[in-house]
């Protein structure tokens, strides 16, 4: 994981895109935004116009979740910020292993305009608050890759939703969706580990 006391090379430019991308991923499944894009693949039966819907709204809503994670990190000293950020992972882990499920006026909104309109909107209003998107706040404030980092969260999503849509007959509750979030309460769990690992060291350092 990035030293947030170093500049960005060449292996934390593949970390802000590879773990964002897995976290998401394994965040992603059994998420309501997941149950959404299964709704949306029964009623309309047209995958694409519904993919694209998930990629405009997943660009749009992680690049702004992923702005304020990247101002975050700049109002605190590296030390504060891998404390805070510890403590963030270690809140996500457990909130990780709680089912989520759909409202129904999620479902609903942008309804009367097609596939794409109504995924586009449903999907941005759906993550706002979303696990996924405080996880994008935080590792955009862990990453020094804003872009990488947006587009590793994006591609997580789609490795998630993407399958649901092809095949929307697979439902989400035939996945082992308890093993599922335990891995990625772990992965959330491990990320804060290290970041309080950082904060020690770096307090280490600081005071000697």
């Amino acid at each position: 994981m990035v030293n947030l006391s170093t500049p960005p090379c060449k292996e934390c430019r593949l970390e802000s895109f590879f773990v964002p991308t897995l976290i998401v991923a394994l965040a992603e499944i059994g998420d309501k935004t997941q149950l959404l894009a299964l709704l949306l693949a029964a009623r309309y039966r047209r995958p694409w116009p519904i993919i694209w819907g998930i990629v405009v709204a997943t660009l749009a809503n992680h690049a702004a979740a992923g702005a304020v994670g990247s101002w975050v990190s700049s109002l605190f000293s590296p030390v504060v910020l891998s404390w805070i950020l510890a403590a963030s992972f270690a809140a996500v882990a457990l909130w990780t292993l709680v089912p989520d499920k759909l409202d129904d006026d999620d479902a609903r909104l942008g309804r009367p305009y097609g596939p794409f309109v109504a995924t586009t909107i449903a999907f941005f209003i759906a993550e706002m608050g979303d696990k996924t998107q405080v996880a994008t706040v935080m590792l955009a404030a862990q990453y020094p890759e804003f872009v990488l980092v947006i587009l590793g969260t994006t591609v997580g999503m789609l490795l998630a939703n993407v399958p649901v849509v092809l095949v929307s007959h697979f439902a989400a509750d035939r996945l082992p969706l308890t093993l599922i979030r335990r891995v990625a309460a772990g992965g959330f769990a491990a990320l804060a580990v290290y970041a309080g690992y950082q904060a020690v060291t770096m307090s280490t350092i600081v005071s000697g």
